[in-house]
């Protein structure tokens, strides 16, 4: 009978420390996909911004000091924006009168350009985006030059 008792309770240690090791399994998993998650969108988000940047027709120059947006001519003649707003902490674009989110988390969005000396166009565009997710924070960076402007 001692045996019986003393089995029964090894058992329920054990059964006790996999179900703790289980939940910290559970928890940790949640943690790094809310992370992964959100720097997966604003990796996402660069893909989309770049290529679009860098075979612009015209970047607008009107605002150079203005960081929080970046407005432009696509090759395909669109007219569009990129507007961060620190408010809500999203990222939009803005199209056709329409206003599209992008990317949420983010604490901070920058469009810095470089402006050729004449001041007629935009050569390059820095952009850094830096998103969080729980405790976690990423930045990341691209730099783009617009094509039609190389000299």
């Amino acid at each position: 009978m001692t045996e019986l008792l003393i089995a029964l309770a090894i058992t329920a240690l054990i059964i006790t420390a996999v179900a703790f090791a289980f939940n910290a399994s559970v928890t940790n998993f949640k943690v790094n996909d809310a992370s992964f998650k959100a720097l997966n969108r604003a990796r996402q988000t660069l893909a989309l911004i770049t290529p679009r940047i860098r075979t612009a027709w015209d970047v607008n120059t009107s605002s150079p000091l203005e960081t929080n947006t970046c407005s432009f001519i696509t090759a395909a003649g669109e007219n569009i924006t990129y507007r961060f707003e620190s408010s809500v902490r999203k990222l939009y674009l803005d199209k056709d009168s329409n206003s599209y989110l992008l990317c949420d988390n983010v604490d901070d969005m920058t469009f810095t350009k470089s402006i050729d000396p004449t001041g007629k166009y935009v050569k390059s565009v820095l952009i850094s985006i830096t998103v969080h997710s729980g405790s976690a924070q990423q930045t990341l960076s691209t730099a783009v030059t617009i094509r039609k402007n190389l000299q």
